[in-house]
């Protein structure tokens, strides 16, 4: 059978990743490609509690190595149990979220080596990346606001109670690894519409022949 298409969006809290994904899935159904649209961390019921276990904010503080060591034990049980099954059946995978992300938060934002993040993403992923990375970029004030208006009244988890600077370093990251990749990354403005963002998102499925 044939493999399917590995979607990933990346970006910092307030982008517009998850409202894009549902987009994208929306007009993968009305085109009839079938699909699964996921996240990391998390995407099954074991990496959802590892999940858990990173974000929440708790007495007792969760190391950098260790926070990274969990992203990818979540990321390995996603990957078997999820991901790779969908793509080796045929179905596209939208994911909120992937490796570039631990190079961004762990990697930029914790000031953890990136030459480890490598090792683990070998040993954990093999040779799988994604087909595109879509980056969702906006200011980090202005998508930092965003975040704050959405999740009003709920309490901040773990990288959402961190300073500006942390995402300014966060963003860098981000742009460096599209910098390197421009044949996987497509950069998108999210500080656009809704609407203009998915229609670029689109855009570029379209350009690389995916859909019609």
């Amino acid at each position: 059978m044939s493999a399917g298409r590995f979607i990933t969006l990346e970006g910092i809290e307030g982008v517009g990743k998850s409202t894009q994904a549902s987009r994208l899935s929306a007009a993968l159904d009305r085109l009839g490609i079938g699909h699964v649209v996921t996240r990391e961390p998390g995407g099954t019921p074991l990496a959802e509690s590892i999940r858990d276990v990173v974000l929440s904010a708790r007495e007792e503080a969760l190391a950098p190595t260790a926070e990274l060591l969990l992203m990818f034990a979540a990321r390995a049980v996603h990957l078997a149990n999820h991901v790779l099954p969908n793509l080796h059946a045929g179905r596209w995978v939208i994911c909120d979220r992937f490796t570039d992300a631990t190079y961004a938060y762990q990697g930029g934002g914790r000031g953890l080596s990136m030459d480890t993040i490598g090792q683990l993403e070998s040993m954990v992923q093999g040779a799988l990346r994604p087909d595109v990375t879509i980056l969702l970029d906006a200011p980090v004030q202005n998508a930092l606001a965003r975040a704050r208006r959405r999740n009003a009244g709920a309490p901040d988890d773990r990288f959402e109670r961190e300073r500006v600077e942390f995402f300014e370093r966060v963003a860098m990251v981000y742009r460096a690894r599209a910098a390197a990749e421009p044949g996987r990354f497509v950069i998108v403005d999210a500080a656009q519409s809704v609407d203009a963002v998915g229609a670029q998102i689109i855009g570029e499925l379209k350009a690389r022949s995916w859909i019609s």
